[in-house]
């Protein structure tokens, strides 16, 4: 009698354990999915037969800036100390921010870069820093990179496990005429001294690249292909005299610039022997101040848009023979600087996924978002160093999405923005969902493709229920072929230009010491239909989707 009534008592509460995790696993994806507006079915398919393309490992990369405080668009001031010369870099939720990825790469660099000089052990010359003078080039003096700033870099990178890339100065001992034509050959005396004292040091360097946005038509200053094709010959000698005997050496990148088709093309049959990544950049959306920012990112035929540029970047690389890969080496989205509560708010999640998503797809082997800090655009705050919302999408991203890209399309509405990569050191699927509707929620199935035995495609649908509660929910193990996990976000109170972040309906923070918030998941039924909520992004984890791709 008193073990049947232990044992009753066992089951009684086995069953209210069931319902506390059913029922707070419900209440926070109802949170994140929550509508009064239109619902709708669509069906995305993945071809699973082959990877289309791939990325690095790490794919996530950051910017650090050399825009000082004086940095100043359309009358506002949004740099503060978020610069390479000032940055705190002993800021907890800094370090913990970068520590996350593990490691996250940093492209050091942009606009100033080439204004830069780099103090010499042991000489005497004052190494002073940017000052703001309309009157010179950029409207800003020369500035001095400090060797002991150049000690404190390499130490955060260090203790971060950060990857670097550096910029290095193009314009050094070169003049500029008046209608922006750089003359004479690249003067590489300064950065040899740097590079030298950097080996010296035994710090790690990933990269190494030459100018910023000096390629094509520039902005301010331009080079030939053919003279910035001889200077890139000067630096891999550089490299490889330097590094003799290395048995991992920096990677050479170029240019660093807008894509031109034409420039490109004969700046990358200059250099197959000498060029290892070919960069370029995005800032597709327009300047910081234009007032119809959000527009452009909502509209999918505007997003669109920029699929020229990577399609072309790729077909010329595959034609040419070269063994370089592409980068895009700084993305804004907004130039000068971004717009506040639009590139550091919510809403840039949409454009900043689609980016990483469609790049991918292209064969970019890494994306470097500028910035990590500073300017309008952080992916961490100026001022708090709090993540924005873009931070915690790119870190998902890292966590979740592997190097191999499929083949994905969907159909439904083309409100829909559509992903899918093998699930990163882990089987399965990873899928990545954008909605940029602000009104309808979207009911997902899920179809499969793979080449038999007999070289048909066969088609799969993965997800057959068409049932739209969530009664299978809970925070149990994913192990489990038959569930996926889902990783909801929106933004807080539904307000798209929102700096908060929810994730399956809680708000992500960092605690008192800085630390990163861990992502949990909500573990649904593979055979449910994955629910998009408007104005919201999902990744869905699927580890028992078997494709052959990623097996």
């Amino acid at each position: 009698m008193y073990c049947g009534m232990a044992s009753l008592l066992v089951l009684v509460g086995l069953g209210v354990l069931v319902f506390w995790v059913h029922h707070n696993s419900s209440s926070a994806l109802s949170q994140s999915t929550e509508t009064s507006g239109d619902v709708l079915s669509g069906t995305v398919f993945i071809n699973g037969t082959a990877s289309i393309a791939k990325t690095d490992d790490d794919y996530i990369c950051a910017t650090l800036d050399w825009w000082p405080p004086e940095k100043c668009d359309y009358g506002t001031c949004s740099w503060g100390r978020a610069t390479l010369l000032t940055l705190d870099l002993t800021d907890p939720i800094l370090i913990n921010a970068v520590k996350a990825f593990s490691p996250l790469r940093i492209r050091m660099g942009g606009t100033l870069q080439d204004k830069v000089v780099y103090e010499i052990q042991g000489d005497q010359t004052p190494c002073n820093i940017f000052t703001k003078n309309s009157s010179e080039f950029l409207g800003f003096s020369q500035g001095c990179l400090p060797l002991a700033r150049w000690d404190e870099l390499n130490s955060f990178c260090k203790q971060t496990g950060a990857a670097v890339t550096f910029g290095l100065n193009a314009l050094y001992g070169r003049t500029i005429g008046s209608d922006g034509s750089v003359n004479g050959p690249w003067n590489s005396s300064n950065a040899e001294s740097l590079i030298r004292y950097t080996v010296n040091k035994g710090y790690s360097i990933l990269g190494l690249e030459l100018g910023n946005e000096l390629s094509g038509n520039g902005v301010g200053a331009r080079v030939s292909a053919d003279q910035y094709a001889s200077d890139i010959k000067t630096l891999q000698g550089l490299v490889e005299d330097i590094y003799a005997g290395f048995e991992v050496k920096p990677l050479v990148l170029a240019p660093g610039g807008f894509f031109d088709a034409n420039w490109f093309a004969d700046f990358v049959n200059q250099t197959s022997q000498t060029l290892q990544v070919v960069t370029h950049h995005i800032y597709n959306l327009g300047p910081g101040v234009d007032d119809h920012l959000i527009q452009k990112i909502l509209d999918p035929s505007y997003l669109d848009g920029e699929l020229q540029t990577f399609s072309s970047l790729q077909t010329l690389l595959k034609n040419s023979g070269t063994s370089a890969v592409a980068w895009v080496g700084e993305a804004g989205g907004a130039y000068n600087s971004g717009r506040n509560l639009v590139t550091n708010s919510f809403v840039f999640s949409f454009w900043y996924l689609d980016q990483l998503g469609m790049a991918a797809t292209y064969n970019t082997k890494t994306y470097c978002r500028q910035t990590l800090i500073g300017g309008n655009y952080g992916l961490l705050d100026t001022q708090t160093f709090l993540p924005n919302p873009d931070y915690y999408s790119a870190l998902l991203w890292h966590k979740l999405m592997g190097s191999e890209v499929l083949l994905t399309s969907f159909s439904g509405t083309d409100k829909i923005r559509a992903y899918a990569h093998c699930s990163r050191n882990s089987p399965g699927v990873t899928l990545l969902l954008i909605n940029l509707d602000s009104n309808t929620t979207v009911q997902v199935h899920v179809s499969t493709g793979n080449v038999t035995s007999n070289g048909t495609l066969s088609l799969k649908q993965e997800s057959q229920n068409h049932r739209t509660k969530f009664a299978r929910m809970s925070r149990g193990s994913s192990k489990d072929g038959h569930i996926r996990e889902e990783y909801h976000l929106t933004a807080q109170e539904g307000n798209i230009q929102s700096q908060v972040l929810l994730l399956n309906g809680q708000v992500l923070n960092t605690d008192s010491s800085g630390i990163i918030p861990s992502f949990d998941p909500i573990n649904v039924s593979h055979s449910d239909p994955i629910t998009v909520a408007p104005f919201s992004v999902v990744f869905a984890r699927i580890p028992g989707m078997n494709v052959t791709a990623c097996t």
